[in-house]
């Protein structure tokens, strides 16, 4: 809890909040908020505004947005090393390979007129893009999709949910890039100072790993096979807890596998799943209340009638009346921060 910044009291500092999470994962549901407010919210309270991360993207450049997620500016270097080896796979090389000419077009306009969405960027591809996803003949996204692994351009600002794309050299400040071997150590120790305690190895995951290799101290969790990965900076502090709501994709969280183990919390993020097959809801938000996760909450932002609507409270334990009233005032907050009338609870 307090590597992931869920005691009390709570920091005060968005750009604090990054550098200690290492990341806000951008997703653009919205049944509440956007992910990464949700989860800068969770930690700072209403004294967040979405502003804050606007501007630290696209004004301070404190934070950078890469690959889906929000991280802070410090930690550019780790992730260009090995950049201009991307992509991996034989796959989306050759594309690239068969595709040169329109990756130096794309490159050149961006340098004479970006920054530019990509609506605005003209497709030239000679083979287009195929897959059986939604990614399938989207070959200008494609193409700023692999130039942006691969260091050369960046995310300069967003429109909306609409991306801007410039050339790399005019977003970014200029950085030490280590070996990716000295990049991999140090990511592995940057994310296990942010969970507290992980796998040294585990099954891979999309966007951003779980496991934190050779970082920290040897562990064991009682009544849990294997060994675990621990930070000792947190070990042997006192614990003041709070009662917060968290996104879905917080990283407390996110591993759901580690959730179980730890917390004994079962969890599934059900929005696409058919209604009749939910058991907590499209978008139910984790409570998490002093060091236990208790319970999820069912709830949508109602802004045509101002309200924050809750259509049910998921009670892993039973509730003290101390919990609800905890849980309770939370959603006050949460419909306060994101500027509603209230909460209605359906009965």
């Amino acid at each position: 809890m307090r590597a992931q910044l869920l005691d009390a009291p709570r920091p005060a500092d968005l750009v604090e909040v990054a550098q200690r999470l290492t990341l806000l994962q951008v997703d653009p549901t919205a049944a509440i908020a956007p992910s990464a407010d949700l989860v800068a919210w969770s930690r700072l309270g209403s004294a967040y505004r979405p502003d804050q991360l606007k501007q630290a993207l696209e004004q301070d450049r404190t934070l950078f947005e890469l690959d889906a997620m929000v991280r802070p500016i410090g930690d550019l270097g780790l992730y260009l090393a090995g950049a201009p080896d991307r992509p991996v796979h034989a796959r989306a090389r050759t594309w690239l390979r068969d595709n040169d000419r329109f990756r130096r077009e794309v490159l050149d306009l961006l340098g004479s007129s970006g920054p530019l969405s990509s609506r605005d960027i003209p497709d030239t591809c000679v083979v287009p893009w195929a897959s059986s996803g939604w990614t399938n003949t989207r070959n200008v996204t494609q193409m700023l999709e692999y130039l942006m692994i691969r260091g050369e351009v960046a995310i300069a600002g967003r429109v909306g949910r609409e991306r801007l794309w410039d050339l790399a050299e005019r977003v970014y400040p200029d950085v030490a890039v280590p070996s990716v071997e000295e990049a991999e150590r140090r990511k592995d120790e940057r994310r296990l100072a942010s969970l507290g305690i992980a796998r040294q190895s585990a099954r891979a995951m999309p966007m951003e790993p779980v496991h934190v290799g050779e970082a920290g101290e040897p562990a064991v969790v009682v009544g849990v096979k294997g060994e675990w990965r621990i930070d000792p900076a947190y070990l042997g502090n006192g614990f003041d807890g709070r009662t917060a709501l968290l996104s879905p994709f917080d990283r407390l969280v996110h591993d759901r596998v580690r959730a179980q183990e730890i917390f004994d919390f079962e969890y599934t993020l059900e929005m696409y799943k058919p209604a009749a097959k939910r058991r907590w809801g499209y978008f139910a938000l984790p409570i998490l209340h002093n060091d236990r996760l208790i319970g999820k909450v069912d709830a949508a932002a109602d802004r045509k009638a101002s309200v924050l609507r809750v259509n049910a409270i998921h009670e892993d334990v039973r509730f003290t009346r101390r919990m609800t009233k905890a849980v309770q005032a939370e959603l006050d907050d949460l419909a306060s921060w994101l500027e509603l009338d209230g909460v209605s609870v359906n009965p």
